[in-house]
């Protein structure tokens, strides 16, 4: 299937703007950037940490997120996201995450995504549709 050790990392980098903040605190200096996006983010930056070992016609998708969102990024704010394979288990890979701003860490937790057939998947997902 695939071959995944241990250790692999993978990192993205992100300048927080007004697509990725929060609307609801009706102030604009008020805006960051939010958990949701964050949390996508992290899973985005999983999934390309291992995308280049997986053979051709897989990929992964996510499975469960265990993640904290510790402090806020205002917009114009850098964030850096990590991930790092802390374990494999058949077509189960788990990450560590982390975000960090200019300033200091601002999410962290874990990652799982199952690697998948995309043939496969969407012949499940067309006779799901029935």
């Amino acid at each position: 299937m695939a071959n995944i050790p241990i250790g692999v990392k993978g990192e993205f980098q992100l300048l927080v703007t007004s697509e990725v903040a929060i609307t609801f605190l009706g102030t604009e200096g008020a805006r960051v950037l939010s958990t949701p996006h964050m949390i996508g983010f992290m899973e985005m930056t999983c999934r390309n940490a291992v995308l280049p070992l997986l053979e051709a016609g897989h990929d992964t998708v996510g499975t469960h997120v265990n993640v904290a969102h510790l402090a806020a990024s205002p917009i114009g704010m850098s964030v850096t996201f990590t991930a790092e394979v802390i374990r494999v288990e058949g077509r189960r890979v788990e990450f560590r995450v982390e975000a960090r701003d200019e300033k200091e860490k601002i999410g962290e937790g874990t990652h799982e995504r199952a690697i998948i057939n995309i043939a496969k998947f969407a012949t499940r997902l067309a006779e799901k549709k029935g």
